[in-house]
This record gives structure tokens, sequence and C-alpha cells, in this order.
């Protein structure tokens, strides 16, 4: 079949999600940046023109974020507690800053992964069916 190919014919790449998604690149070419700031996602790629308008997470990353960061914070602060009974304000000093630091590092990621596994399992706000 000749001529222009129509948005059926058009197939996404092959570009594994989890890695897309951690590197913060566009889930269907690979290439193009996923984010235009910290967690705003662009409109549509540079590379490859996908549409983002109808992609939304929700806050799915940040509830996962919370539990991957929130388990060794909370057993940790637990385990130095048992062990060596620092004063609370050093509790207080590290465990919250942990905390954020951690959440902040991984959101970006999260968020991309999250958008990869939603344009991978074609959920119906990631579909580009016109």
């Amino acid at each position: 079949m000749t001529g222009t190919p129509t948005r059926q014919d058009v197939q996404p790449a092959r570009i594994d999600p989890i890695r897309a998604g951690l590197l913060c690149r566009c889930p269907n070419c690979g290439r193009g940046p996923l984010y235009a700031g910290f967690l705003e996602v662009v409109d549509r790629c540079r590379a490859c023109g996908f549409d983002f308008t109808r992609l939304n997470t929700g806050d799915g990353a940040a509830v996962f974020i919370i539990q991957i960061v929130g388990f060794p914070v909370v057993f940790g602060a637990l385990a130095v507690e048992i062990a060596f009974a620092p004063p609370m304000w050093l509790h207080l000093l590290v465990w919250p800053a942990l905390a954020v630091v951690g959440s902040l590092a991984l959101m970006r990621p999260g968020k991309g992964v999250m958008i990869a596994l939603q344009m991978r399992n074609r959920a119906a706000e990631a579909r580009n069916d016109d």
C-alpha cells in the first residue's frame, strides 16, 4: 500500500515503558522529553508528535512513592530508635528530610512510569485513536 499512512497504520515504537518512564522520555518514541517543568507533562512530544493531553495519572504515582519511601524511613527510624535511642530532635531532623528528598527524587520517574504503563496497557485516556 502506497501513500500517506493513516493513524490506524502507525504503530507505536517498541520502547520499554519502564526504561522510558525512568528516563523521563516519551514512552511512544523514547526520544522526546516527557516533562516541560518538574511534573508538568508536555502537550505533545517534540520528536514524534504524540498527544499527551489525554493522559491523567492523577495521584497514582504519589501513592506508590509514599509507600516506597515511607517503608524504609519508618522502619529505619524504628530500628535506629531501638538500637541507639538518639534524642528526639535528631529523629525530627533526619527522617522527615529523608522522606522529602526521597519523595522528590522518585516523583518524576514514578510519574513517567505510570504514564508509560498507561500507554502500554492502552488505557482509555491514553488512546490516540482519532
